[in-house]
């Protein structure tokens, strides 16, 4: 079995840290469902401003609140308006890899969605792994690689 991403929510902005409840991250139903994130379910975090990385698990705030507040222990993590990226995952055996299609939702400053993806691995004609990125509309996006220095 394999750890393997199923979902994330990228650069979603912290909203609130509030040191004094008992733990947890509180995020909005719309976003957790577009991500396939599940209450209870625990989920890494990674601060894009500092870099920290935690895990705790998810509880559901108002539904369309667009919120994104770091409770307990991990509100020392996260200042207001830090954009972090929430991640879920999932163990799958290795067989079963090109079946596996996370959702990735990214958000503008407000946090309103801002792109739905999908990332998706499947083989190329020599049987090795190919990766790809989608778009809502199921098109192959452009991938980061490393640029040729002249």
């Amino acid at each position: 079995m394999r750890k393997l991403v199923a979902g994330k929510l990228h650069g979603i902005h912290v909203t609130e840290a509030n040191l004094n409840y008992h733990g947890s991250i509180t995020l909005d139903p719309d976003h957790c469902e577009a991500a396939g994130i599940l209450p209870m379910e625990f989920v890494e975090i990674w601060n894009k401003n500092s870099g920290a990385r935690i895990s705790t698990y998810v509880i559901l705030g108002e539904r369309g609140s667009r919120c994104c507040i770091l409770n307990g222990a991990a509100a020392r993590t996260c200042q207001p308006g830090d954009p972090i990226i929430v991640c879920n995952s999932i163990y799958l055996n290795e067989a079963h890899i090109t079946a596996l299609k996370p959702r990735i939702v990214t958000f503008d400053q407000d946090n309103h969605i801002s792109e739905r993806l999908s990332y998706s691995v499947d083989f190329d004609a020599s049987g090795r792994y190919s990766f790809s990125i989608h778009d809502e509309a199921n098109e192959a996006l452009a991938i980061p690689a490393l640029v040729s220095r002249a």
